[in-house]
């Protein structure tokens, strides 16, 4: 039996005079001293000190979102203006002079953070996660260790502040992303993702920058970010690219940004993307991105929370010429698949530099809208079936183990019955979105024609008439 999640050590991290600084000091000063390069020690040290965490412990604090399993994700930011990804900097090897343009006159007037958050309400997400820093560097809250914020623009407000209060008053959990990338910070040095990256000398480029400086300032963001908006309840920080040209654990000091946002909210959940996904209770789950995994994940061997992080589009910000849109049927099965193979879904909403999700984004948001309205009780609570129940041919099962109810969705409707392999197990099956019964007749009954071979015991009966639901699903009541 697991007893903790830590009985590994991690690599890098701080020593016991960080975390009695943290303990007596305070935050900001914890924040400091770890940001100074004072923190090398040994593993073995490390993992005394970083708090231990039972698998009960972790249970009791993933089971809302393992529970809701449906989230908004929200990146918004300078990028939305270009309006050609949130890359743009990258791919256009844009340098700070010339992005700034967008910086001058940013003013998304349109932004109400009480309809973004009754959008995702109707559309049955229950948490979301709102880009407070991407890598761009610009900052969507009033930071006072920056003027490259959003409050410095025309704009004028704090609209980290807008949001978290506007999705918490609608019962949505709250979360923030933030970049360890920041291809504007003066102390950021160079790397192979880079804007400039082939476009200028490196040690010219490097010359005068301190990562130790940058590390602070992260640290720094990340304490206002966990103390000055209440109780924030996921924390996704992006992202991790180690090697030669890149960036890893040792440069973010990722065992402290860990450490320390778990002091600063013990309660939150926190992504993969630190590079500590080798380090026991160095991630809560893990992040497949763009695509659904055809099986459940596995994380030293076991299986292990997760969530698919996807867009409607090919884009995470507002990309106003993009015409790849995926559709109602498609978006649908993004969630439906993650559910039946023990995952979550935060889908990707990138609103206009007018502060607005976009037409098409609405028009995807209501097609959830209207699935969910009759269909959330297959999605809500539910996992991976049981392995016993097949899932027929052209469908996904979902399966809620506290009242014990299998749901079948179905990918593609067929013609007037379908064969199952667990009929005998079935009290009472009912289309989930009017209640309407579903006759299930065992083998040798009711017209149900099975055989050894085909492996079924029974067949479900019903309309040959497609239902008015985009993927119709068939409750059943298991005895």
């Amino acid at each position: 039996m697991i007893t903790s999640r830590n009985d590994r050590y991690f690599k890098g991290g701080f020593s016991g005079l960080m975390i009695a600084a943290a303990l007596f000091f305070g935050a900001s000063a914890f924040s400091t001293a770890l940001a100074n390069g004072t923190t090398k020690s040994k593993p073995e040290e490390i993992a005394k000190l970083i708090p231990h965490e039972t698998e009960e412990q972790y249970n009791a604090r993933m089971s809302w979102w393992i529970h809701d399993r449906f989230g908004m994700f929200i990146h918004f930011g300078l990028y939305a203006a270009p309006a050609r990804h949130e890359w743009v900097k990258k791919t256009e090897n844009l340098d700070n002079k010339t992005y700034d343009r967008y910086f001058t006159d940013y003013n998304p007037d349109l932004f109400d953070a009480k309809e973004w958050a009754k959008t995702a309400k109707r559309a049955g997400m229950k948490y979301c996660v709102l880009t407070a820093k991407h890598h761009e560097g610009f900052c969507m809250f009033d930071s006072k260790f920056t003027d490259y914020k959003i409050t410095k623009t025309p704009f004028g407000r704090d609209l980290v502040k807008e949001y978290v209060e506007a999705f918490r008053a609608e019962g949505i959990k709250v979360g923030f992303y933030y970049s360890l990338i920041d291809w504007h910070h003066p102390d950021f040095t160079l790397d192979s993702l880079h804007p400039q990256w082939g476009k200028v000398d490196r040690e010219t480029f490097d010359k005068g920058r301190d990562m130790a400086r940058y590390r602070r300032y992260m640290l720094d963001q990340v304490t206002e970010l966990l103390t000055n908006y209440g109780r924030i309840d996921i924390i996704w920080f992006d992202f991790s690219y180690p090697g030669e040209n890149g960036k890893g654990r040792d440069d973010w000091d990722s065992a402290a940004i860990y450490t320390l946002a778990r002091k600063l909210q013990p309660h939150i959940i926190i992504d993969n993307r630190l590079d500590l996904n080798d380090v026991p209770g160095g991630t809560d789950f893990i992040t497949p991105e763009q695509y659904n995994p055809s099986t459940w994940p596995k994380l030293d061997g076991r299986k292990y929370a997760w969530e698919t992080c996807q867009t409607f589009s090919g884009s995470w910000g507002y990309s106003r010429d993009e015409m790849n849109w995926k559709s109602a049927k498609q978006t649908l099965y993004s969630l439906i698949a993650a559910v039946a193979h023990g995952g979550n879904l935060i889908m990707n909403v990138g609103p206009t530099a007018r502060g607005e999700f976009d037409a098409r984004a609405k028009a995807r948001l209501d097609d959830y809208a209207k699935w969910m309205h009759a269909n959330s009780r297959a999605i809500y609570g539910c996992t991976e079936a049981p392995e016993k129940y097949r899932a027929p041919e052209g469908t996904l099962l979902t399966w809620n183990p506290e009242t014990k109810r299998l749901y079948i969705h179905f990918l593609f409707y067929p013609a007037g019955q379908l064969g199952i392999n667990f009929g005998k197990d079935i009290r009472y099956a009912q289309f989930l979105h009017d209640a309407s019964e579903v006759k299930v007749a065992l083998a040798g009954q009711g017209g149900s024609f099975c055989d050894n071979e085909s492996g079924f015991d029974a067949h479900l009966f019903f309309p040959a008439v497609h239902p008015p639901v985009e993927i119709p699903v068939i409750e059943c009541m298991m005895k």
